[in-house]
């Protein structure tokens, strides 16, 4: 395989909208990508787990990414998106009102959060300008830590 200089440092990410703004999470993180499918809620579920589905044979909680990150709501339609991830040993489902690409771009490009609050900046590895866009690159290891499985009453 051909390198080129600063390939090691190349970020791989899937971008996705949430209420007309961008983020981005590694490649690496995500499973597959599917299209939105009702799912089924659960008592007593956190607040942005807004219910299971099955993938295959599989049990897996669908997180509301947008409450997760403090936002409103997202209204589920047949544009949006469940992006399959494997977290921290967890499988989770993050809803998203759709996957907008995949890129390849430089490390450097990645800069840190202006002086940020709020959930979305705890989440945050850092901001990547992409053309006229700024994309909002999420960690979603620091976003589901270890105590997210006994949380939810689920156990990876």
């Amino acid at each position: 395989m051909t390198s080129f200089v600063g390939q090691a440092d190349a970020l791989e990410i899937i971008a996705f909208r949430l209420h007309n703004q961008e983020f981005c999470v590694k490649t690496t993180s995500i499973r597959e990508i599917r299209g939105w499918a009702p799912v089924t809620p659960i008592p007593h579920a956190p607040y942005e787990v807004i219910g299971v589905m099955n993938l295959r044979g599989t049990v897996i909680p669908i997180v509301d990414l947008a409450v997760k990150l403090g936002m409103a709501s997202t209204e589920a339609s047949e544009r949006s998106a469940i992006v399959v991830t494997d977290v921290n040993g967890m499988t989770i489902g993050l809803l998203v009102d759709g996957v907008s690409d995949i890129l390849t771009v430089p490390g450097d490009r990645l800069q840190p959060l202006p002086q940020a609050t709020g959930p979305s900046a705890a989440f945050s590895d850092g901001i990547i300008a992409q053309g006229q866009s700024m994309i909002c690159f999420l960690n979603l290891e620091r976003m589901f830590g270890a105590d997210d499985p006994s949380e939810w009453g689920m156990v990876a």
